[in-house]
């Protein structure tokens, strides 16, 4: 394991301080001071690391999102078929956001709607990260349990928007504990793809037209 250095520490402290004051105060109403007062650290010392405000909020992302891949990535290696993966992604997409307000927050209440953050490195490392559903269809469409006319792109967009809605409703309304929370919407989200992408769905219709002749349906 790799050992951080002093330098890397205080970063990351630093960009927790703001991923917290961020969310809670919002990103417009917040300045460099709150950040350093939140951090334990002069205004100063901020600006040894980030040149700016937005360059900060910019790095809030990077750690949130190179640790859930890690972990979702270790996670689907223990899981067989397309639909078992594809339900494992939405659980854990669910369930990391939720585990992490402030990150959930600043991810998809701030930066969703930034143009400038979609031309930073680390938009595309975003991107790249959710490549992972797009190679689960794809898997599921050559191993025959998806079918093959579906578009992975657009099942993916449909994924992504459905758990940002649930998320971002459960955060305007505080994040609250004692009410429902995102991860128990995982089996509806997933029921709902599933039953729309599965190849089986088509072969059970195609089965039951040819045994239900006319003449053999109900009230005939």
């Amino acid at each position: 394991m790799k050992i951080k250095t002093k330098k890397e520490n205080r970063r990351e402290q630093i960009i927790k301080a703001a991923e917290e004051v961020f969310s809670k105060k919002d990103f417009l109403n917040s300045t460099i001071s709150d950040v350093a007062k939140q951090a334990g650290v002069s205004d100063a010392t901020i600006y040894e690391y980030f040149t700016s405000k937005e360059e900060l909020l910019f790095s809030i992302p990077r750690e949130n999102i190179e640790n859930s891949k890690n972990i979702l990535e270790d996670h689907l290696v223990y899981i067989k078929g397309a639909s078992n993966k594809l339900r494992g992604i939405i659980y854990h997409l669910l369930s990391y956001y939720q585990e992490n307000s402030d990150f959930a927050a600043i991810s998809l209440m701030i930066l969703k709607t930034n143009r400038k953050f979609m031309e930073t490195e680390i938009y595309n490392y975003l991107r790249e990260y959710y490549q992972i559903i797009i190679k689960t269809i794809e898997e599921g469409i050559e191993s025959g349990e998806f079918k093959k006319d579906i578009s992975p792109h657009f099942v993916r967009s449909v994924i992504l928007g459905t758990i940002e809605f649930i998320v971002v409703r459960w955060l305007m309304k505080g994040a609250p504990a004692d009410k429902t929370k995102p991860v128990e919407s995982v089996d509806a989200l997933f029921d709902l793809i599933v039953d729309g992408i599965k190849l089986e769905n088509n072969l059970r219709d195609f089965k039951c037209r040819i045994i239900l002749e006319p003449q053999d349906a109900p009230g005939k």
